[in-house]
């Protein structure tokens, strides 16, 4: 009996470093120990990437359906949606094809895990513009997921080593998040964090709490938010056993948690967290002018499935190059594995 999780993989946008690095990701028999992975996207445009990449020993196995899909490392299976006309696939460049077929490999995704057919979705990256150009008016894959399974309460969490932060908000201006600051939406945060990473085999994880403002307010000095939302929220997450502490700086709270005082931390808004994951995960060679890596992962917490995400965009100025990274995305498969063995055993 094959025991291997099955994790869904979205092409992600046609247009994109997506089928490229999907190409490459798939070429390490190191990830068909750990699962069974299936692609789902469209199988002329894994071909044509196949030789960007050089990876042309692979085969391309175009399936419609979980069942017919070998797992057998040296093919890569494909759940084939044929969206994509390769006459009109220009790379690089935003279409609303493209939008619409990397929307669709999502929506195909879902439906897949939501039937139990696949273990884990994850995800490669789209271009929200030419996904909202296609028709279908989603600020990211996270809303998509939230609609498709009738989620109300989520958030995402994103990790590289042991530097692992939830936000509070994420994809609304920053005026918006400021007022989004309230005590049970981060009571909420700091509940999901904490889970995640209990189901990640962290048994008592403390979690540092970003302050909103700077110096987390000094005391009223610099904003109300901290004292009229946060401290409660943090007291209330503490009277239930969850080990919480802040709000803490945030020009300290990261260097803290990579210095292991935590091993979560609560960021206030998309690009609090954002930033620290990025500097430490995505590291530039300027003399080779190349990216040595672009590691870390997205998930999204509070679902009723499994999605993780790679943690980059689509690149569009690398796309059609061979060049660009694959480490997310095997980070990101990683992931949705460790995630789907922690669940089968708590519901064992």
């Amino acid at each position: 009996m094959d025991n291997r999780t099955i994790i869904g993989i979205t092409m992600g946008d046609p247009a994109s470093i997506g089928p490229e690095i999907t190409v490459k990701a798939l070429a390490d028999k190191a990830i068909y120990r750990i699962c069974r992975p299936l692609v789902v996207g469209d199988a002329q445009v894994l071909e044509a990437a196949k030789k960007l990449v050089g990876h042309e020993e692979l085969a391309v196995r175009a399936v419609t359906d979980v069942a017919d899909a070998a797992f057998s490392y040296g093919t890569i299976d494909v759940l084939d949606l044929g969206l994509v006309s390769m006459d009109k696939l220009v790379r690089g460049q935003i279409s609303a094809m493209c939008g619409d077929a990397a929307f669709r490999y999502v929506e195909k995704v879902i439906e897949l895990a939501m039937s139990g057919q696949v273990d884990a979705t994850v995800t490669n990256a789209f271009n929200k513009e030419a996904v909202n150009l296609a028709g279908h008016h989603y600020s990211g894959h996270t809303e998509i997921y939230a609609e498709l399974t009738g989620t109300r309460n989520y958030t995402m969490m994103l990790a590289h080593e042991n530097l692992r932060v939830v936000h509070v908000s994420t994809h609304v201006s920053l005026r918006e998040a400021c007022e989004r600051v309230k005590k049970q939406r981060v009571l909420d945060v700091i509940r999901s964090g904490y889970q995640a990473c209990r189901e990640m085999g962290l048994e008592h994880p403390n979690i540092g709490v970003a302050g909103l403002n700077p110096h987390s307010g000094e005391h009223g000095l610099f904003g109300q938010e901290e004292i009229r939302e946060i401290i409660p929220a943090i007291e209330a997450a503490r009277a239930e056993g969850i080990p919480a502490e802040g709000p803490v700086p945030p020009d300290t709270v990261f260097s803290k948690a990579r210095g292991g005082w935590y091993d979560l931390v609560v960021a206030m808004y998309h690009d609090q967290g954002h930033i620290p994951l990025k500097v430490v995960g995505f590291v530039y060679d300027p003399q080779k002018q190349v990216w040595d890596a672009v590691a870390g992962v997205n998930i999204t917490l509070g679902l009723p499935i499994i999605r993780v995400s790679v943690d980059h965009g689509t690149a569009f100025d690398q796309a059609g190059t061979g060049k660009a990274s694959e480490l997310s995305l095997k980070n990101s498969i990683e992931y949705a594995v460790m995630f789907a063995r922690n669940r089968k055993q708590e519901r064992a």
